[in-house]
């Protein structure tokens, strides 16, 4: 859920976790050699197991995708790529024409308008410094583009299914229209996956149906292209957890009434009652219906056009209208109760006594938005320097974005059944609209940026680039306490009127000592202050500069058998805004709203490794090592003081680990890919942990002919079991062992899937 309810809302709630492959940075960077030249390179050799690189918005090759696809918690998106610092809610953030497919991930989140498909010409992974030098964004991204019309005719499509009973129809048909360059292309993507567990109140955990349609138009003597690609999408996509029992050393144990990835801890007739903070009529938020989808269109202009000059002229623009709808049932903590505490099932009334699950529900239905976008870039090489110059406007409006909250209690078991107590209404519910959400608006971003890859010698490349960003917030938001019941009717209304200059960039430079041995050195810069979503509490937001520079040094080796690169990096961020609902932990009943800044310092070291030893075989290896620390973390709270500086950061391991085993024999193709974490923090106070795990996938793929292509992929073919994430309601916790035998709640990774799928391409 939204990144400043952390603890209770666990980032991995949303089905998005840090899978880590790389300390802060590593972009893993490998010598080549080219006609007995020692040339340096700038992209990874790794194994690319589900994703094939592609340029990125300058023309410039994408990274490795790090199997950026395989994830662990869900088929709804990509892995998040660990960079030694908290994630976004909404996941890695991922490109489409070199534009972001929502403007900001709440309340359109990515996976709603966003899939893996045949739809999709290609899809990479975009490195960490081009993603600050062309958007001003810290982090790693997918950038995918889209299909478009083909001078012969093609179709393709991928038919996929799981053992519990997931099926996902993909298929995508492109071909010419005439002779003077016109093409068209078409395509249709439907989802239907119950996960692995029944939610009762509903068939499948996510429906998902992306349809496309566009037009081509390539110009005579390689000149260039123009297209136009429409694409709606229709998502929803729910959620679940875990209830297991909490033990030594991080252990997360089956309970003998729920099973851990198997069954469902969502309220049984999928519904909660909201109070409207815009009108104040109650209502029934359904889990299975329009109050947790997304609908959405979108429209891309994009293409190039080569110059008589020798300048590759480039533009991408999109027009994107959405309608979110978000619907949440958040775990808060676990009771128990007695016949005393008058507890009764709500459908039946019916006395209850024994474990009491507390919920926080949160429905944010039908918010408008509205995203125009465009990039225009140049690019030529001039000798030995490869220039871009480019544009990137961003628009976004958010018509009365408001998140509506209710609290309620439910059975703990599978498929939990709603109580009533004496501290709830008659429908079993109380708190309405304490801690709720408003702010409405738009911003606007307008960018302009310029880079140069410069091969200086034989030996040395420098690659360099700086951005410049000015942002404009103009809305209105409110101070007024959100108290039980509140409404916006009776708020006093503030205006929001913001303005801010920032400036990003990147530095790279690889020299080679040898024909196979080098240095490497990197060093980017990025900035940010806020958003209008930093406006939808009761309160002033913090909109200090918040920067992030990272710096790395190593060295790479590169013969025929090994490609490797080591580096140290170090990273910092300041200014990072959360907002808890806190649980007492000496009162379990009382909660309490807070909100914090803070900072984080994290330092590793990476080695990357790729062992091509015989023909057929390659063997990608991964170590890191890091060390992310809070700095100036304190608050108060329930009448104490609490100071969390020097406290690992949540939910990242020190330790991380990849293997990435891969093998061809003529049609045949086998491949596995092994994650370990290390143990992790589960609380913000360092008491409480989950257990080291490993998430394990494996693939045997089969080439029938040069049409079609089956596969078999097994999702945690070891069948490891435990939970992840952030345990709810303990951020306060300071002593581990009174949680020893208790019942918590949490995100898990997904028991053993076998998944089939069919490749055709004619």
């Amino acid at each position: 859920m939204k990144h400043y309810i952390s603890g209770i809302i666990t980032k991995r709630s949303l089905g998005l976790f840090f899978a880590g492959f790389s300390l802060c940075f590593t972009q893993s960077i490998f010598a080549q050699e080219e006609k007995e030249k020692n040339i340096s390179v700038q992209d990874s050799v790794a194994l690319q197991q589900d994703l094939k690189g592609d340029k990125d918005a300058d023309g410039k090759k994408n990274g490795s995708d790090r199997n950026v696809m395989l994830n662990a918690s869900s088929n709804s998106g990509p892995r998040d790529v660990n960079i030694g610092l908290p994630g976004s809610v909404g996941g890695i953030t991922i490109f489409e024409n070199d534009l972001p497919v929502v403007y900001l991930f709440w309340p359109e989140l990515p996976n709603k308008t966003w899939r893996q498909s045949v739809s999709l010409k290609s899809t990479g992974l975009l490195k960490m410094d081009e993603l600050a030098s062309t958007t001003g964004d810290l982090g790693f991204a997918v950038n995918s583009y889209t299909q478009t019309g083909t001078e012969e005719f093609q179709l393709k499509g991928k038919l996929s299914g799981s053992h519990f009973g997931w099926f996902q129809g993909d298929v995508n048909v492109s071909g010419p229209i005439s002779e003077n360059g016109w093409s068209f292309t078409a395509g249709a993507f439907v989802n239907f996956d119950p996960s692995t567990y029944d939610l009762g109140y509903n068939d499948y955990a996510d429906q998902t149906k992306i349809f496309r349609a566009g037009l081509t138009k390539r110009f005579e003597d390689g000149k260039g292209e123009f297209n136009v690609s429409y694409k709606y999408a229709d998502s929803y996509v729910t959620q679940n957890y875990a209830v297991f029992e909490y033990g030594p050393d991080g252990e997360a144990k089956e309970t003998d009434n729920f099973r851990i990835g198997r069954d469902s801890y969502m309220v049984r007739d999928g519904r909660v009652r909201f109070k409207d903070v815009d009108g104040g009529d109650y209502y029934w938020g359904e889990f299975d219906g329009n109050a947790n989808t997304n609908v959405s269109h979108n429209l891309d202009i994009f293409g190039n056009y080569k110059m008589d000059n020798g300048w590759n002229f480039k533009y991408s623009t999109r027009l994107h209208l959405a309608k979110a709808s978000l619907l949440y049932s958040i775990p808060i903590s676990i009771l128990d109760a007695n016949a005393s505490d008058n507890y009764t099932i709500a459908n039946t009334g019916e006395a209850y006594t024994g474990a009491v699950g507390t919920q926080l529900g949160m429905n944010s239905p039908e918010i408008p938005t509205t995203s125009i976008m465009g990039r225009f870039s140049i690019n030529k090489k001039i000798d030995d320097h490869d220039l871009t110059f480019g544009i990137l406007e961003q628009y976004y409006n958010v018509d009365d974005f408001v998140s509506n909250r209710s609290v309620f209690f439910q059975t703990v078991e599978n498929q939990p059944q709603r109580l009533i107590s004496p501290a709830t209404d008659q429908y079993g519910f109380y708190g309405y609209n304490g801690g709720s959400e408003f702010h409405s608006g738009k911003e606007n971003k307008l960018s302009v940026y310029g880079s140069d890859n410069w091969q200086v010698n034989d030996r040395l490349n420098l690659s360099y680039g700086l951005f410049l960003r000015h942002q404009h917030l103009d809305g209105e938001y409110s101070l007024t306490p959100r108290g039980a019941d509140f409404t916006i009717q009776d708020a006093a209304i503030e205006p929001i009127n913001k303005d801010w200059f920032h400036i990003a960039g990147k530095f790279n430079a690889t020299y080679n000592l040898t024909n196979k041995f080098g240095l490497l050195a990197n060093f980017q810069y990025t900035e940010e202050n806020g958003r209008l979503e930093s406006y939808s509490a009761a309160a002033t937001p913090n909109t200090k500069t918040s920067k992030s520079p990272l710096g790395a040094f190593g060295v790479f080796y590169n013969s025929d058998w090994l490609s490797l690169v080591s580096q140290v990096t170090y990273l910092t961020k300041n200014n990072y805004l959360k907002r808890f609902n806190l649980v007492n932990p000496q009162d379990d009943t009382e909660q309490q709203q807070t909100t914090t800044y803070y900072d984080i310092e994290t330092l590793g070291w990476t080695t990357d490794v790729v062992l091509t030893p015989f023909k057929g075989f390659s063997m990608h290896g991964l170590l890191t090592l890091q060390d992310p620390k809070y700095k100036d973390f304190n608050f108060s709270a329930f009448g104490n003081d609490y100071d969390f500086s020097d406290k690992t950061v949540l939910e990242i391991s020190k330790v991380l680990v990849e293997l990435d085993p891969s093998y061809t024999y003529k049609d045949w193709r086998v491949w596995a890919s092994f994650r370990y974490f290390s143990e992790q923090y589960a609380n913000i106070n360092n008491a409480l942990t989950f257990a080291p795990r490993w998430e394990n996938f494996g693939g045997l793929s089969y080439k029938y002919n040069e049409h079609i292509n089956i596969g078999v992929t097994l999702i945690n073919f070891l069948n490891q079991t435990g939970a992840k994430g952030t345990i709810n309601g303990a951020e306060l916790i300071q002593d581990p062992e009174p949680y020893y035998g208790r019942l918590l709640t949490g995100s898990y990774i997904r028991p053993f899937t076998a998944q089939l799928s069919v490749n055709f391409n004619f």
